[in-house]
């Protein structure tokens, strides 16, 4: 799979914007801030519904503008599609899939699939268990589109559980009567099955990526591991099925609920939950070094793109100014490891920031413009 034209009206820098894609490596090439992000955003864009630069749409969409509209031509073996996404900060998305407007933008999902290097990455080792959770979900959502609704219904269900509990702390701190929370019985019990389902797709996946996250560690720093990912549940226990997580969930929210209703929120589900990632015997995050989380951060990102390839369509490699991030070693490591991908894109400041193995279609990026190199 990879995509053959892109096309952006009033997203980012860009007023408008045609850009004709092939195979192999392209790579954008010019000063910073540009625009070359901005190009490589948008295709990221329609494989996850989200950027990995900001968490909203309203920076999305050129200033002075009121919507951004992002389109895409894919081809799939000889299969032709044209998906595009408008995006309305403030309302709701619109999406289209062959011209036709009878589409939910989360049915966009899986037409185009995307693995994405880039610096923010970093906070993969670093930062908040958050950007360890958002990696998971995406990359479950690309291995089973389904499962866009599923996190949609649990983010619904979770936002309803707050909000009854928020109301039920303020009435206690202020001294009111006690509300009637005969409601929450039926809202845990949502919160559980849809939780459980999402619970069941991460731990699942964490079995399958964790050969491949030690692989591609190995690859980038021989010597260096052994990588291993564990999952931390704000709902430990043994269970395995979905019926079983839905069971452990419902206990642990039922142990939680007294704490629940005096911080006004709920402290219980995936929403809570974080992903471990070791190098030996240690947590990378606080003892790896910053070349260790690198190639920690690197190894994941390779070890998605691993999965992805051998379950089906092969993505489209996007590889965000991480070159010059990296030491040489790491730099030609990395390099040799995604060449032969379908379709590689590739932002840099400088030429000399694209390795030689890494040879393909330039673009030179300025001013909002981007011209053939």
């Amino acid at each position: 799979m990879h995509v053959t034209h892109l096309s952006l009206a009033d997203f980012r820098s860009y007023a408008r914007a045609e850009v004709p894609l092939g195979s192999g490596v392209t790579a954008f090439v010019g000063p910073n801030g540009q625009g070359k992000t901005n190009l490589v955003e948008a295709v990221g864009y329609l494989a996850t519904l989200g950027s990995h630069r900001v968490s909203a749409d309203a920076p999305l969409v050129r200033m002075g503008a009121e919507r951004a509209v992002v389109r895409a031509q894919v081809r799939q073996g000889e299969r032709q599609q044209l998906v595009e996404l408008e995006l309305n900060p403030g309302r709701a998305n619109r999406a289209r899939i062959n011209r036709s407007s009878q589409v939910r933008p989360r049915d966009v999902l899986g037409i185009v699939r995307t693995v994405l290097f880039a610096p923010e990455d970093l906070a993969l080792i670093k930062g908040d268990p958050g950007e360890r959770r958002r990696f998971l979900d995406e990359l479950i959502t690309a291995r089973a589109p389904r499962m866009a609704g599923v996190r949609s219904d649990y983010e619904r269900v979770l936002k309803q559980r707050n909000t009854l509990l928020k109301s039920a702390a303020l009435a206690r701190r202020h001294g009111g009567r006690s509300m009637d929370l005969s409601t929450l019985d039926v809202w845990d019990q949502h919160l559980a099955h849809a939780g459980a389902e999402l619970l069941a797709q991460r731990l699942d996946l964490i079995g399958v990526l964790q050969p491949l996250a030690d692989k591609a560690y190995e690859q980038l720093a021989p010597g260096g591991g052994p990588v291993a990912l564990e999952y931390k549940s704000s709902a430990p226990g043994t269970a395995h099925t979905r019926e079983e997580l839905a069971e452990q969930l419902t206990a642990a929210l039922a142990e939680a609920r007294k704490q629940e209703i005096e911080r006004g929120v709920t402290l219980v589900g995936p929403h809570r939950d974080d992903l471990v990632l070791r190098l030996g015997r240690l947590p990378a995050k606080g003892y790896a070094s910053h070349g260790e989380s690198w190639s920690y951060a690197l190894a994941l990102r390779l070890a998605s793109y691993d999965l992805l390839r051998a379950e089906g369509n092969e993505p489209v490699l996007i590889l965000d100014d991480v070159f010059a991030e990296l030491d040489a070693r790491r730099r030609e490591r990395l390099a040799e490891l995604v060449a032969p991908g379908e379709q590689v894109l590739v932002t840099a400041a400088v030429d000399d920031d694209v390795p030689h193995v890494l040879a393909g279609a330039r673009y030179a990026v300025a001013d909002g413009t981007v011209e053939p190199a």
